[in-house]
């Protein structure tokens, strides 16, 4: 198989540290950057085919979003009665890490 050749460039003190790895496990440098190289396209492709399907579904989700109309519906559908907009305001607290008496967890109220 013919090999093509890649140049690259690196301060001082990273070629000599990439030096000396190769050397401690008895590769010359490139056989070591190539092999380094290697090891990484794998640990990505891998972590891609894991998150594959959960990708797929956000790209499906944003495109959902997309088409969703900018301004709500006119009407009384769109009001929230004063008992809805404090369930709302509460749930809104407890994802944004306060309790119900307007507490974070672990800090004085």
């Amino acid at each position: 198989m013919a090999k093509t050749r890649i140049s690259i460039s690196l301060e001082r003190a990273q070629a000599e540290r990439v030096r000396q790895h190769a050397e401690r496990v008895g590769m010359d440098v490139s056989a070591y950057l190539v092999h380094a190289a290697t090891r990484q396209m794998a640990e990505s492709e891998a972590m891609e085919e894991q998150f594959a399907e959960v990708d797929a579904l956000i790209a499906r989700a944003e495109r959902a979003a997309g088409e969703l109309p900018a301004e709500p519906a006119p009407g009384p559908a769109a009001e929230l009665t004063e008992q809805e907009r404090r369930e709302v305001e509460e749930a809104l607290g407890l994802a944004h890490g306060r309790d119900r008496h307007g507490c974070r967890p672990g800090h004085a109220g």
